[in-house]
């Protein structure tokens, strides 16, 4: 029996595919999304972050049955967002991305955290941002952009 997943705002049918896959693989491999990206395979990286109902997840980590009926975005969604429009209009006049391998998993990040906090300090920031590791030290670059995304790095 196929199931039925949301990415983006569109309908996918899942055949054949065991209900703890991770949903990385279902993403990449069965809905052709292949924005969302495999890091570490543990959730320590985040760089395979999604927003499943607004809140961000570790797609390395979520199970396919944990996203029936559910909602998910990834990176190739994220700019019918609000808060994700501004985030990727930010991060390219802020020029964050250096390598850009981590990058979908921080916008992701950074939205949930937008969503959640529409005016964040450093502290906030900070902590929304943890659980995402960037190999070329891009955090300044992040900081900035997400302030500015905010409203208030002008």
């Amino acid at each position: 029996m196929p199931i039925i997943l949301s990415v983006n705002g569109q309908k996918h049918s899942i055949d054949n595919a065991a209900a703890d896959v991770p949903l990385l693989w279902v993403l990449r491999d069965m809905v052709g999304m292949t924005g969302t990206k495999f890091g570490c395979g543990v959730g320590l990286c985040g760089a395979c972050g999604v927003l499943i109902g607004g809140q961000r997840f570790f797609s390395c980590q979520t199970p396919l049955r944990a996203v029936i009926g559910r909602d998910v975005t990834t990176i190739e969604g994220l700019g019918d967002d609000p808060h994700g429009a501004a985030l990727q209009q930010a991060w390219e006049e802020v020029d964050v991305v250096q390598c850009g391998y981590c990058q979908p998993g921080q916008l992701i990040a950074a939205c949930a955290l937008l969503k959640a906090n529409p005016r964040p300090d450093d502290a906030a920031i900070d902590e929304g941002m943890s659980g995402n590791l960037c190999r070329c030290g891009t955090y300044p670059r992040i900081r900035k952009a997400v302030k500015l995304a905010a409203g208030g790095g002008r």
